[in-house]
Parts: C-alpha cells; structure tokens; sequence
C-alpha cells in the first residue's frame, strides 16, 4: 500500500488556483542585467589604410607598451595631440570605453576612462589628450587626498545618535599613519559593524571627500572615493539595482577594485595586435 506521504498534495501548483481575478497576477523580481563582458572592437575602414598609419603605430606601440607595463608595473603615456581627425577617430573606435573611470578634481580637472582593454587608459582635460598604459593612470596617485571637501576629523560636531563611529575614526587616523611600503590593506567593513545613521554622517565630515572620485562598472557598480585621510578611501558596491549591498573603508594606496591586473594588461596587448592585424 502506498504511503499517503509519498502522494504529491494536492490542491497545489499549476492549474490549481482559479484566477478569476485578472489583477491578481505574479509578479517576479527583475534579474540582474548589463554585466559588461569583452567583446572584439573592430573598426569599419574602408578602403586603404595608408593614411591611417599614424594611429596603427600608435596602436601597435601601445600594444608592445602593455607587455612591458605587465612585467614593470611602469607606466607608458602617449601623446595624441598629434593625430588628424581621421587618426583620432580610428583610436577613439578602438579603444571605446571600459568598466572603469575616474575623475581627479583638480585645475584643471582630468577625466580618466578606461578602455575596453584592461589598463590602457584615455585621459582628458583642457590642454591634454593622451592614452596612458597602467593599472591606474599616475594621475589618480599623484595627489589623490588634497582636500575636495574638508574633514573635520574630531571636530565633527557630535550630534545625539553618534555612538560607534568616534571609535572607528581613531582606528582610520592610527592605520592612515601608520601606513609604508609594504603594508597590508586594512578594510573597516560597516556593513558587519553596529552603527546609526548618525554614525555615518559623522564619519562622512570626519573624513571629508579628497580629489579623487572612482567609478567601476561591471555587475552593479563599486563608487570608490578618496578621503583627506592618506592612503583612506571609501569603497561602495551596489547591486545591479543600485542598492548598497557592502560599504567600507580600505586603508591602502588604491583599492584593488580599481586596478587593472598585470594578466589583464597582458592579454589587452595581445588583443590590440588582433585588431591592428583585422584593419590592416
């Protein structure tokens, strides 16, 4: 004789409710979307390719650059300035845009965009047009803690709800000092701490906003932000619906996130001679 608890119940699943009233309908949570993958850029050349020379080699030496950056960890820079309209156009189609981009809030302000190859990078500003090949462009190391807004540190006025967050600015202001070369990343994770709202507006004046804004794109996005605390950034991910899922403070020279790796530069010069060899 059979179980009845071996029997599927019954009154359940598809076909069993009435669905006499039409605005009683489910409704699924949207799935994540956009994730950004590598895709060949190929350029539409027509015809001969003579007087595009100048961005070929231009693209071939960044090419052999991303080779020798991966091994050295030195950056390479490239001057466009140079280039007609025709030869700018040809190295704006290849290169495109990437993940990753910044902004360094400086006079004048420069615009920093990753291109579809992994650390070579597109910099702008009044009076600079240049691709530069590294895992972050100097520009964005150079200074990046110049006070954009300032911190008041201690001084930030201690409003009724502040309770954890007085105790983590003395753990940022000891690790901030006590970093040197070769020191370990340090990450103060608040979304595992107890905290108020009151909290994080405290830490946000404490440690103010330094000149350096960081963007990556990929599945949901990861705002990186410098403080006027050296070597202290603000490092936040969010889903693919924008909701904040982790939010941190990492004590290093530049937060991992952001930095294109010594095998992603190796692959994005292999890759580059691929489509020099497809317009030629």
């Amino acid at each position: 004789m059979t179980n009845p608890f071996m029997m599927p119940p019954t009154g359940f699943g598809p076909g069993s409710q009435t669905g006499d009233d039409a605005d009683e309908q489910l409704e699924y949570m949207s799935l994540p979307q956009d994730m950004r993958t590598y895709s060949p850029r190929i350029p539409d050349v027509d015809g001969a390719t003579d007087h595009l020379r100048p961005a070929l080699d231009l693209l071939e030496a960044v090419a052999v650059a991303c080779a020798r950056v991966a091994d050295t960890g030195t950056a390479a820079r490239f001057d466009l300035d140079g280039l007609d309209e025709a030869n700018l156009a040809l190295i704006s189609e290849t290169l495109g845009e990437g993940e990753v981009a910044a902004k360094v809030h400086q006079v004048p302000a420069i615009a920093v965009q990753e291109s579809v190859f992994a650390g070579v990078w597109r910099l702008k500003a009044v009076g600079l047009d240049c691709i530069e090949v590294a895992p972050i462009p100097d520009v964005v190391t150079e200074n990046p803690f110049a006070p954009r807004r300032e911190g008041l540190l201690g001084k930030a006025p201690m409003v009724q709800g502040v309770v954890n967050a007085p105790p983590l600015l003395v753990e940022l202001c000891d690790k901030s000092a006590s970093f040197g070369k070769g020191t370990e990343l340090h990450v103060v994770n608040l979304s595992l701490l107890p905290h108020t709202e009151e909290d994080l507006v405290w830490l946000d004046q404490a440690v103010g906003e330094g000149a350096v804004t960081i963007l990556s794109r990929g599945y949901g996005n990861c705002r990186v932000t410098a403080t006027v605390l050296p070597h202290v950034w603000r490092v936040q991910f969010f889903n693919s619906m924008d909701t904040l899922i982790l939010d941190t403070f990492e004590v290093t020279k530049v937060p991992e996130v952001a930095l294109a790796a010594p095998e992603d530069l190796g692959d994005s010069g292999a890759r580059i001679l691929q489509v020099i060899e497809a317009i030629s």
